[in-house]
């Protein structure tokens, strides 16, 4: 069974950094397109970054560009996001995720198999 552990979150002020981790067990993050979502309370899940299995430019969503960083350590099997000046509206629980093996960047989180748990960021004004 696929398990993506979260691990990173907090409370922060804005402009503040935080980094999330994502250990993945019982698959081998190279061969897998994973991903960043974030739900916030009465709002829906949304992308917020992804890495491929065959490396190339990482995808962003545009509330993120330039701010956020996504990235991969295949020896660690760990999958990283970098949040940096963090806004308030960048509250919400994240969630890595994963595709099904060897298969495309999609910024829909229908496309994703396996989930973690997901962590708290909370950004205070």
């Amino acid at each position: 069974q696929v398990q993506l552990v979260e691990s990173g979150g907090g409370l922060v002020q804005a402009g503040g950094s935080l980094r999330l981790s994502c250990a993945a067990s019982t698959l081998t993050l190279s061969s897998y397109t994973m991903g960043w979502f974030r739900q916030a309370p009465g709002k829906e899940r949304e992308f917020v970054a992804a890495i491929s299995w065959s490396g190339g430019r990482p995808y962003y969503a545009d509330s993120v560009k330039g701010r956020f960083t996504v990235s991969r350590d295949n020896a660690k099997n760990t999958m990283y996001l970098e949040m940096n000046n963090l806004k308030p509206e960048d509250t919400a629980v994240y969630y890595c995720a994963s595709r099904a093996s060897y298969r495309a960047m999609s910024y829909s989180p229908l496309e994703y198999a396996y989930w973690g748990q997901g962590t708290q960021v909370t950004v205070s004004s």
